[in-house]
């Protein structure tokens, strides 16, 4: 059975001395934490005049950047956790403001729990993926608008 409390302990361990990773293993089980940021890109308004057929997703692209807003994308492949543990509360809501390096959720991928950061500060305005589904590098995970 997993340790969820080992884990929280583990994932505050690699905040608090700035480390990359940490593994320990207990009663045979191994458990591997690692520490990637969160990747952050800025949308930029696209060149006017251009002919070219626009398709959904840069309309939504565009849409987003009107509303002066920023994702926070998946800096790898894996499975989206909006909380730490199941019967913990989300790290964010929809509403709730964020400061730059506060973890807003968990990507495991390879039985590696990875606490994903904000790199801005500002309000949390959309979460894009349901927790525990699968994400994909580069994916938007959540909508901030930069305060």
């Amino acid at each position: 059975m997993v340790d969820f409390g080992l884990i929280k302990k583990l994932i505050e361990i690699v905040k608090q001395e700035d480390i990359s990773g940490l593994a320990v293993e207990e009663g045979g089980v191994k458990y591997e934490v690692k520490r990637e940021r969160g990747v952050v890109k800025e949308f930029h308004e696209p060149v006017k005049g251009e002919k070219k057929e626009i398709s959904k997703k840069t309309e939504e692209k565009a849409k987003d950047e009107e509303e002066g807003l920023l994702a926070i994308t998946s800096p790898m492949v894996g499975t989206f956790y909006r909380s730490p543990s199941p019967d913990s509360p989300p790290f964010v809501e929809v509403g709730d403001q964020v400061a730059a390096g506060k973890a807003v959720c968990i990507i495991e991928a390879m039985k590696l729990f990875n606490e994903i950061e904000s790199e801005v500060s500002g309000k949390i305005v959309k979460i894009l993926v349901e927790s525990g589904k699968p994400v994909e590098y580069g994916q938007k995970l959540m909508l901030v608008k930069k305060e």
